[in-house]
């Protein structure tokens, strides 16, 4: 932490009316949307622990390590002094002591061990106060979350390593799993020539050990995300079709068959190693039933997409903090900025797109792991849709916030440039946007539970406000009475914005609700930020954004 102030006064002039840095706040206490949103769809228990994470998230030491981890990306490490293979990834200090911390305060399993209501509002909530830390270490640590779900159903090694993670602490050398105090997992699926076409991936795998599923992979895999992951959950095709493994790093005390081939030189995520891999022989345990691969890991890829919404989140929640802390110290034409009309309204629309997000994302984590029923059902399609919508606002609204600071905004010493450059990952990963699409199209056209459960939360906002009424009508005897592929982007984008504005009315202010929906479903706003129907009360919005 710097021990003294800035030096103010220079040889030439005086340095004034600039704002304090943001640092030192409770990332989670200044977030009234958030906090309101995590007491209705959890509760006191998860509150309290949001509290404690938002007060060290917001220091200046966590903030200072989420910097330097990423001005310091890691190294591989292809072979020793002597020439032997060792494949593995140097990091900087400030990454292992974020990862450490994550899972100190159990981001990556609270929501697997506790019986309280709301578990993976849980996940949800403190992936997004990390990532305002630092977004490349919520990557592994959101898989390692998400690898349970695909783990936890198959005896044997898949049971004992999701054990593992529930009840594990970070612990980064390579060895047995059985000498460490935890575990983390990583996901290789893609390849070269299929991208999201996973099954026409060509990494093969033969069986040598059916006692205890072991088999053999060769092929290659173009990304794999986390590559010092004690284990990776894979997919290859076997005799019977596109299977699911999991390839462990370590095998019989010595090192599987693995051979990172270079790590990704990546637009952001930079503290995050992202690797192309090779198998040579890799030793893997089957999940499950041989050409079933698919159905085992979309548990795994579903929760992932989770994540996505919780890094959307973090980012859009740390871009309008800096743009507010901006604007709400710094003065031009005799006013502080944030009091200047035009200002104003470019805050209070970048307000009402984060108070959307963070009742979608809530709601959609409330029934994220329910039981088979109406309710899983719906978390199933809002997590396509929260997925689809709020990472694809993700890049505009950090560079409206961006905007906000000026000149001071495009440079390296402010946080900006790096919330810039993470901004479009969570719309590539895990399913782009027509893969996410086609995803609720076939929910539409598989699943009428889905679809009932969608139209019966719609109706708890009736009556709330004319316009959203209007929509929801609209959306019935239109698009959803006939869905066709090709307006999929366009029948996703709507569902969305007509789920976030219903919750809105029932649970945000009629400020924020009504301009929401006068701008969102009525047609009285812009193309930019910052425009506005006569009559929004700016002030009422604004002001929730204050702290």
């Amino acid at each position: 932490m710097t021990p003294f102030a800035p030096v103010s006064t220079l040889a030439t002039h005086d340095v004034t009316n600039q704002p304090d840095r943001f640092a030192g706040h409770n990332l989670y206490a200044i977030d009234r949307p958030l906090r309101e949103a995590v007491l209705r769809e959890a509760g006191p228990w998860l509150d309290r622990r949001l509290e404690t994470l938002g007060a060290v998230l917001g220091s200046e030491d966590i903030l200072e390590a989420g910097e330097l981890a990423n001005r310091n990306p890691p190294e591989l490490i292809g072979f020793d002094r002597y020439g032997r293979r060792l494949d593995e990834v140097r990091f900087h200090p400030a990454y292992h002591a974020l990862m450490r911390l994550a899972m100190e305060h159990r981001i990556h399993s609270l929501s697997w061990s506790t019986a309280e209501p709301g578990a993976h509002v849980a996940h949800l909530a403190m992936a997004a106060l990390f990532t305002q830390a630092e977004a490349g270490v919520v990557c592994p640590i959101n898989m390692t979350y998400a690898a349970v779900a695909a783990l936890r159903d198959h005896p044997g090694i898949g049971r004992l390593w999701a054990d593992r993670i529930v009840a594990g602490a970070y612990d980064a050398p390579l060895r047995p799993i059985a000498d460490k105090a935890g575990i983390t997992v990583g996901m290789a699926m893609t390849e070269k020539q299929g991208g999201s076409d996973v099954r026409a991936n060509s990494t093969r795998a033969a069986p040598v050990d059916q006692a205890d599923g072991r088999y053999r992979l060769v092929g290659h895999k173009w990304f794999c995300s986390a590559p010092m992951s004690d284990g990776f959950l894979t997919l290859a095709q076997t005799a019977s079709g596109l299977s699911c493994f999991l390839v462990p790093r370590i095998v019989d005390d010595a090192r599987n068959g693995i051979a990172i081939m270079r790590l990704k030189d990546k637009l952001g995520n930079r503290s995050n190693a992202s690797a192309e891999i090779e198998y040579h022989d890799a030793t893997g345990f089957l999940l499950g039933e041989e050409g079933r691969g698919v159905k085992v890991i979309i548990e795994m890829v579903h929760h992932t997409r989770l994540g996505c919404c919780a890094g959307s989140l973090g980012l859009m929640r740390m871009a309008l903090a800096q743009a507010v802390n901006h604007v709400g110290s710094r003065r031009a034409f005799q006013k502080t900025l944030i009091d200047q009309p035009l200002m104003q309204r470019v805050i209070a629309d970048l307000a009402l797109e984060y108070e959307a997000a963070v009742v979608l994302t809530a709601r959609l984590a409330r029934d994220f792991a329910a039981r088979p029923g109406p309710e899983r059902a719906f978390g199933r399609l809002t997590t396509a849709l929260g997925k689809y919508w709020l990472t694809k606002r993700v890049p505009g609204f950090v560079a409206e916030c961006m905007e906000c600071h000026g000149g001071a905004g495009y440079v390296e010493e402010t946080p900006m440039p790096r919330l810039f450059r993470e901004s479009p990952l969570n719309a590539i990963w895990e399913g782009s946007g027509n893969v996410i699409a086609l995803d609720v199209l076939r929910t539409l056209a598989r699943e009428p539970m889905a679809v009932a459960a969608y139209r019966a939360e719609l109706d708890l906002a009736r009556g709330g406000n004319a316009t959203l009424d209007a929509a929801i009508d609209a959306l019935f005897d239109t698009m959803l009475a006939d869905p066709r592929e090709q307006d999929g982007r366009l029948i996703t984008e709507t569902m969305t914005l007509v789920l976030q504005a219903a919750l809105l009315v029932r649970h945000a202010p009629h400020a924020v609700s009504d301009a929401f929906c006068a701008t969102r479903l009525g047609g009285q706003g812009g193309r930019s930020y910052g425009i506005l129907p006569p009559g929004t009360d700016i002030n009422a919005i604004v002001d929730r954004q204050k702290f």
